[in-house]
């Protein structure tokens, strides 16, 4: 299977928001695939630019992503039962281009899939730039691009399917584990945010059952990539 390591910027973090960047990237080729801009249906807030820096004055003159002439190719390419298609917290991404009529067929989550085998906590953090440092990538990129976001995602990606190697599996093995974590909702072991922060989830729901359901109800307005938090949060409020 050929592997290939994908990241978009958005208008924002919703169901009704839109793709204004893709950047695709073949395992082991130094040569970006894809890294195009579109023109969304609605403007990019202010907001969202600040965060990625692709403002409406520079999709001004881009294709819609489904008028795009790269359309047919990514779709293809995404669906392919041939192909895996990596991403950090996929589950937005792929929300993403599910809204655009892309279905991915098989994909792996290295957000998931870090958070599975870091059992003894050793990071504090696992947002993308946070690993980036944490695990010393010598890089000379930058961030809240998506093309720069794929270069640190293929790093992090080596990384775990190492890790997973180590145990004696293969690399075809690794690869189906980490596809398996990807599919599977997660238990959140700590808070990493709110008042709560550094704070096991569990001992959380013994002295502070209130927050739970309060968040619970607040990951639930909005469930873009929040799969995991609602599944934990379900589970520990029904007991």
């Amino acid at each position: 299977m050929k592997i290939y390591f994908f990241d978009t910027e958005t208008t924002g973090n919703t169901h009704e928001d839109r793709i204004v960047q893709l950047a695709i990237k073949e395992r082991g080729n130094p040569t970006p695939l894809i890294n195009e801009l579109f023109k969304p249906p609605m403007p990019i807030p202010f907001e969202s630019s600040a965060v990625h820096h692709i403002s409406n004055h520079m999709v001004l003159n881009k294709p819609l992503f489904q008028e795009s002439p790269k359309y047919l190719e990514i779709k293809e390419l995404f669906e392919s039962p041939e192909t895996i298609v990596v991403a950090h917290n996929s589950a937005f991404d792929v929300t993403m281009l599910t809204a655009e009529g892309i279905h991915p067929t098989n994909v792996i989550c290295t957000y998931k899939t870090i958070r599975h085998i870091d059992i003894e906590t050793k990071f504090t953090n696992y947002k993308l730039q946070y690993l980036r440092y944490a695990l010393d990538m010598e890089l000379d990129v930058g961030a809240h691009d998506a093309m720069a976001d794929v270069i640190v995602l293929e790093k992090l990606f080596e990384y775990l399917l190492e890790k997973i190697k180590a145990s004696g599996k293969s690399e075809e093995e690794a690869l189906i584990e980490m596809m398996t974590i990807t599919k599977e909702p997660a238990f959140m072991r700590e808070f990493s945010f709110g008042k709560h922060k550094g704070m096991r989830v569990e001992e959380v729901a013994k002295i502070d059952p209130g927050y739970l359901s309060w968040l619970l109800s607040e990951k639930l307005k909005n469930p873009i990539g929040e799969e995991d938090w609602i599944f934990t949060l379900q589970k520990y409020l029904s007991k």
